[in-house]
């Protein structure tokens, strides 16, 4: 199935999984395609023994590194600000109202002895990515990819020096045309549909656009992607490959509990909504009680990027730890307040499968509507 970003990459399908779990990385370049190992939250040391196992488990396979790169940010006016600084931000009235409804959900405090968040959820800034990108650099990673943001010019001249490629996802065409001026080599277009943090536009209209305005830049498309149909109509908008990332959430390898997968696979593609109550910039999430007390008329506004992910982080790991605990039903608050970044494509996600499975099922899906199309084009002949 060769493509431009085959070529440049050395991998059999121009599959790209993005994925927090380093499990499913490995599985999907051992399978063919190109893991992207998302690491945004990660800590400077879970990522250098995340990355160094990566390495170990792929030898020359390729692989690659996400974060977020942002230029706008509270404090960037300033060059970042500590994260105890930001901490003073954060309105007393934010607190309350999270505190009440945990506490309303009858979601435990977290135990005393629960190690720090200090370090987490402040790679939402340039600075705060510098470290974490200095650790990606270090190991065997070909393709380094910025979530959010145009990579800054030391990026782009550091990794190009290592050999390293560098990508950037777009939610419209402005995005692209800086990340083309800023030298990046491969460009994903991302749309309305997918997880996380998204634009306004659908994958219709985004990728041709960005195609376009960036070419000969390869593109890939994203958002909603995670059957060979969807890719093949990504590809047919000139695509040279996908970014997927909800298709792994429910693999057997995902990072998710068994409670977490549950309330993925019953969810359909009306189950998602785009929120600022994570991260302070709109995302993707998976509707849930968290998502509607936000958007009550009483609720306070959102904080900016990246004071509402502090304010959250300590919450939402309330809730994971409720998720997980002995017993736990649908009916438990935790399992009602727990969500997680997830696109429209979670509706046709309705069994557990492997990586491996998905990046097979998904290139023979292609295939099969590569094929289709070509037996509507034979009967246009005649």
């Amino acid at each position: 199935m060769p493509t431009q970003v085959t070529e440049m990459f050395g991998i059999e399908f121009p599959i790209f999984a993005f994925t927090h779990c380093r499990d499913v990385v490995v599985a999907v370049s051992k399978a063919g395609g190109f893991g992207v190992l998302g690491a945004a939250i990660h800590t400077d040391e879970r990522l250098e023994i995340d990355l160094k196992w990566i390495d170990e488990q792929l030898g020359d396979i390729p692989y690659g590194v996400d974060l977020m790169m942002p230029a706008n940010y509270v404090g960037a006016e300033r060059g970042g600000i500590q994260r105890e600084s930001l901490e003073e931000l954060i309105p007393k009235e934010h607190q309350k109202f999270l505190d009440d409804l945990l506490a309303k959900a009858g979601v435990p405090e977290l135990p005393p002895d629960t190690p720090s968040a200090k370090g987490r959820g402040l790679r939402y800034s340039q600075k705060e990515a510098k470290g974490i990108i200095d650790i990606a650099l270090a190991h065997k990673a070909t393709f380094l990819v910025s979530a959010l943001g145009t990579p800054p010019a030391y990026v782009v001249e550091a990794a190009h020096t290592k050999g390293i490629l560098v990508g950037a996802l777009a939610g419209k065409k402005s995005h692209a045309l800086r990340h083309k001026e800023a030298e990046v080599d491969v460009i994903i277009a991302q749309s309305y549909e997918a997880g996380g943090h998204t634009g306004d536009l659908g994958g219709m209209v985004l990728i041709p656009e960005i195609v376009d305005a960036v070419a000969p830049t390869p593109v890939l498309g994203a958002g909603g992607i995670g059957s060979g149909r969807q890719m093949a109509a990504a590809m047919a908008l000139g695509a040279q490959g996908v970014w997927c990332g909800t298709v792994w959430l429910t693999t057997t390898e995902s990072e998710l509990d068994r409670m977490a997968k549950e309330k993925l696979l019953a969810a359909d593609s009306s189950s998602t909504i785009r929120t600022t109550s994570m991260t302070g910039k709109p995302a993707r999430f998976l509707r849930s009680r968290w998502t509607e007390e936000w958007e009550r008329k009483d609720a306070p506004e959102p904080l900016k990027t990246p004071l509402q992910s502090i304010l959250a982080y300590n919450y939402l790991r309330r809730i994971d730890r409720g998720i997980k605990a002995p017993g736990v039903t649908a009916a438990s608050g935790a399992y009602q307040l727990y969500t997680y970044p997830t696109g429209q494509g979670i509706g046709e996600q309705n069994t557990i499968r492997s990586a491996r499975d998905v990046v097979r099922d998904m290139a023979t899906g292609y295939v099969e509507a590569i094929a289709q199309l070509n037996k509507h084009i034979g009967y246009a002949d005649e």
